[in-house]
């Protein structure tokens, strides 16, 4: 059969348009099935094949699960906020919003062109008032819930972006936008309150079904540990400084203390301190470090030690020096640390440096060489000495810290609370009234969506002012509360807002009156299958996870944890084997691909080109081979006649199609189309085919090439659409061979061989191979000494 693909997509997009084929139904009596794909930043570049790759994968598995009879949400919308569409809309002079819906208007172009069977009457976009009302509702319900505060703090701020970026959009001192060096800057900042629920993230990853490494990743990224908070007090006044440690069996080895250069107690006791302009000095040095740079381990030790203020060590009485040094930032832990140069080897390199005592507490190493880290005997450590075991050192010094009233045990993390806001203009407004009477004033539920001006000017202000507050009109209000005169928060949220709880919508996308109705909301959730990207699986994914844990504790959503299984893609590479980037000119883009093969070669080819949770690299020749492997299942329609089964292909059709069924399931989609290669392969070999059998061969191949299976299905006479018929089942028995093609030897060299029943008794099979027209002459007029018999392996005759 000729196929003309670019006659045929077209055909068949259209028809499923009008049938409107992957709409979900609400409260179907089918099993549902929601399927969920990271929604994409639509950026003016357009997609690339990375996006095609990281949405096929559930597009074949929802594919699948609607010819296996389940009711199927397979959603998609845009996540649209962001600093990339406000550059883009500075830099070419346009408005954000029409930058915004010109990059949606060309990726659904895209996604619709590939074939992708997403419900498109359930599309949402972040930046719609429809949409964003309800991200503004729920902040105002974590507000309400005391999950929400503004604090003063040193923030990372990007001054090519001129924003605020949090710890996390800000990882090795680069902002994750533009890549330019950020620096710390003290600022008002709204933060969430997400480490309330680091205990319930933690404890919610043992009821879900995500790949180990996802879980490891957030278990690390939330970074719990148990430990001890011990209270130090000072010489010179009645004062504490309160650090928090996870060796607490080490504190008698305890010879200076480090607290961060701005901790307040400074600021406090500036007037005692007889070295402040020093201290000031080094505090100023470090304002000009990124938090990346304060905190590296490989560099040189910096410090200025206190002449003022002294620490007491609280299990031995001894006096120690306190420092400021950089790697000690406030935004951790408690701005101070006790320092234990004998079994740490950043305070030995410290105390090394400013000639601090070193003491052992852990026999075991050389400590006039370095510090040893590892476990032993514990010694110089009063009511420790002789204990060797780390365990009970640490559970004997909780409990004399607890009797003595120095200290007891804690919990801390490795996740901060959630910098919230940024100064910028294409984002949520912050729904919060700043009132001179009242305080912080927030906006009435009723009077939601608190909307987004209409600006012609929204470059950033300077200093890190968002451009909201250059807008009088927005700015100038009254107050809910007291009714004088207020002024409007003018930071906007972070692009995370919106993405954080987009799944939701997904269920009730119009709805007016709720983000979702509670019962369709019970009836979709959770997501059954959620796909996306490693570089999402802490940051988004930990973000949602908490807002959805914060609705399910407010009684809105049915259930804890909101995706019930989480997998990930590889990346495709350039065809230079490295990352895609529009720098380098290594970017496919999607719409060269299909204008020169089809969709559906490229849908088969990124599925095809290696373990979908691998990177590997974009192969143009590999490519031209998936379209031979559709051309000759193309030409099939031309040898196909008649109806039933052809005998001796029964086994492998019964075998391919478990294989499919199977690895479609495991996400091995490269070796289910390898198991349809070898089927054909079997198909042209045996020079025939039924229809029946080409029509099982059709189903197998529509959730990765549908277009061309569409067009099979009803050249076939199908009913209906291919991509709603019924998934081919196997039977069991048939996917073993009836028949074998054992080895025959003699004297333990292979003669030749014999095709045997399946499980042949071991008389038969000698008798067989004896009479094969090889084996005959060769034992003809000798003795036989031995016959051996491995059913379905090998016969071995023994003559001489």
């Amino acid at each position: 059969m000729k196929y003309d693909f670019k006659q045929v997509e077209a055909k068949w997009q259209k028809k499923w348009e009008e049938a409107k084929a992957f709409e979900a139904e609400d409260f179907s009596n089918k099993p549902k099935y929601y399927n969920l794909v990271e929604f994409p930043y639509p950026s003016g570049h357009g997609m690339h094949v990375g996006h095609i790759k990281a949405y096929s994968g559930l597009e074949v598995v929802s594919r699948k699960r609607r010819m296996q009879g389940y009711n199927v949400l397979f959603p998609i919308g845009f996540d649209a906020y962001g600093l990339p569409t406000e550059n883009t809309a500075i830099k070419d002079n346009l408005h954000p919003r029409i930058v915004t819906d010109r990059n949606i208007e060309k990726f659904t172009s895209q996604l619709k062109r590939v074939g992708f069977s997403f419900d498109w009457s359930r599309v949402v976009d972040t930046t719609d008032e429809g949409y964003y009302r309800w991200t503004q509702w729920i902040f105002l319900k974590m507000l309400e819930q005391g999950l929400v505060f503004r604090d003063t703090a040193l923030v990372n701020y990007c001054p090519s972006c001129k924003v605020v970026l949090s710890n996390e959009d800000s990882q090795g001192g680069k902002c994750d936008i533009c890549h330019s060096d950020i620096v710390q800057k003290s600022k008002a900042v709204w933060y969430l309150r997400i480490t309330a629920y680091a205990d319930k993230l933690l404890q919610g990853l043992e009821d879900v079904d995500y790949l180990p490494n996802i879980k490891q990743q957030q278990v690390n990224w939330i970074g719990k540990s148990t430990g001890a908070f011990v209270n130090f007090s000072l010489k010179e006044c009645d004062e504490k400084l309160r650090i928090y440690t996870t060796r607490c069996d080490t504190l008698y080895g305890v010879t200076f203390m480090v607290i961060a250069p701005e901790h307040p107690i400074i600021q406090k006791y500036r007037e005692q301190i007889r070295n402040i302009d020093a201290l000031d000095a080094y505090r100023e040095e470090c304002a000009k470090k990124t938090e990346f740079e304060r905190t590296q381990l490989v560099k040189e030790k910096t410090g200025v030690c206190i002449d003022g203020l002294t620490a007491i060590n609280p299990v031995n009485g001894k006096e120690i020096p306190i420092y400021i040094s950089d790697y000690v930032m406030m935004g951790y832990g408690t701005g101070a640390i006790m320092a234990v140069p004998a079994h740490d080897e950043r305070d030995w390199a410290f105390a090394k440096k400013f000639g601090i005592d070193i003491i052992e507490v852990i026999k075991g190493g050389d400590i006039t060489k370095g510090a040893y880290t590892g476990d032993g005997e514990m010694v110089n450590s009063g009511i420790l000495n002789g204990l060797t075991n780390k365990k009970d050192s640490i559970a004997r010094m909780l409990a004399h810290l607890a009797e003595q009233g120095i200290g007891e045990e804690g919990v801390q993390y490795k996740m901060k609370d959630w910098a919230f806001n940024r100064q910028r203009y294409w984002g949520e407004p912050i729904p919060i009234v700043h009132c001179e009477h009242c305080g912080i004033v927030p906006v009435p539920y009723e009077e939601l969506p608190l909307r987004l001006p209409e600006v012609k000017n929204f470059e950033p202000g300077e200093g890190g002012e968002s451009p909201l507050a250059k807008i009088p009109a927005f700015v100038n209000c009254k107050c809910p509360k007291c009714g004088g005169d207020a002024k409007r928060e003018t930071d906007t949220m972070p692009q995370w807002a919106g993405s954080s709880w987009y799944f939701l919508r997904y269920i009730d996308p119009k709805n007016e009156n709720a983000f979702a109705d509670p019962e369709k909301l019970s009836y979709w959730m959770p997501v059954d299958w959620y796909n996306g990207g490693m570089e999402h699986v802490t940051r988004h994914m930990i973000y949602s996870r908490f807002w959805h844990k914060f609705l399910y504790d407010l009684g809105v959503v049915p259930c804890a944890e909101p995706y019930a299984k989480r997998t990930a893609q590889g990346l495709i590479l350039g065809p230079d084997g490295e990352k895609m980037s529009k720098s380098k000119g290594n970017v496919v883009d999607p719409n060269d691909v299909v204008d020169v093969f089809g969709a559906d070669v490229l849908r088969t080819y990124v599925l095809f080109m290696g373990d979908y949770g691998s990177a590997a690299p974009w192969n143009e020749s590999s490519m031209k081979g998936c379209k031979r492997f559709l051309e000759r299942i193309s030409d099939l329609y031309d040898m196909a006649s008649g109806n039933g089964v052809t005998p001796k292909l029964e086994t492998a059709f019964h075998k391919t199609i478990k294989k499919v069924s199977t690895d479609i399931e495991e996400m091995k989609f490269n070796t289910a189309i390898a198991s349809m290669m070898a089927l054909i392969n079997d198909i042209y070999d045996a020079k025939t085919l039924t229809r029946d059998e080409l029509m099982i061969l059709v189903r197998l191949l529509c959730p990765f090439a549908p277009h061309l299976s569409e067009e099979l299905w009803e050249m076939l006479g199908g009913e209906g659409l291919c991509s709603l018929a019924a998934w081919p089942e196997w039977d069991e028995a048939k996917t073993v061979e009836s028949a074998v093609e054992v080895a025959v030897q003699i004297n333990g060299k292979v003669r030749s061989t014999v095709v045997l029943p399946l499980n042949c008794p071991a008389a038969e099979a000698i008798a067989t191979a004896k009479q094969d027209a090889r084996i005959a002459p060769a034992i003809e007029g000798k003795t036989i000494v031995k016959e051996i018999s491995i059913p379905n392996k090998i016969i071995n005759i023994v003559v001489r």
